[in-house]
């Protein structure tokens, strides 16, 4: 499985036509303590970079956007009971949603890890 990144600080990680979408460390670290997450509905579609999840913390609120199109198959129903995974294992059990691929072209463009720690210097 490999993982590419936005520069929104999304991640997404690929099992076949499956992707698995959270947010990076980063963003988590800048966001502060998560308190919510409002997730989408199965089913629904996405267009890449559009508005997928919101993540609200003690300090903001946040839209998650899509990093690539797709159909929402499964939320990590968890985050309801326990945002603060987020928090804890943000590239882990902190993860948002799984997305059947509706075009793996749309993946294009996206960083790897090697790319994405290089961007984070930037910022």
């Amino acid at each position: 499985m490999s993982t590419r990144y936005t520069r929104d600080h999304e991640w997404i990680r690929l099992d076949g036509d499956l992707a698995t979408i959270g947010i990076t460390d980063y963003a988590q670290d800048q966001l502060g303590d998560i308190v919510f997450v409002e997730l989408p509905e199965i089913g629904r579609k996405l267009d890449k970079g559009g508005e997928a999840a919101v993540v609200e913390s003690v300090k903001a609120a946040s839209e998650i956007f899509a990093p690539a199109a797709g159909e929402v198959v499964e939320v990590n129903a968890a985050l309801s009971d326990q945002p603060a995974s987020v928090n804890e294992d943000p590239e882990g059990a902190g993860w948002f949603m799984k997305v059947k691929l509706t075009d793996k072209t749309s993946l294009d463009g996206l960083m790897d890890e090697v790319a994405y720690k290089a961007y984070l210097e930037t910022i």
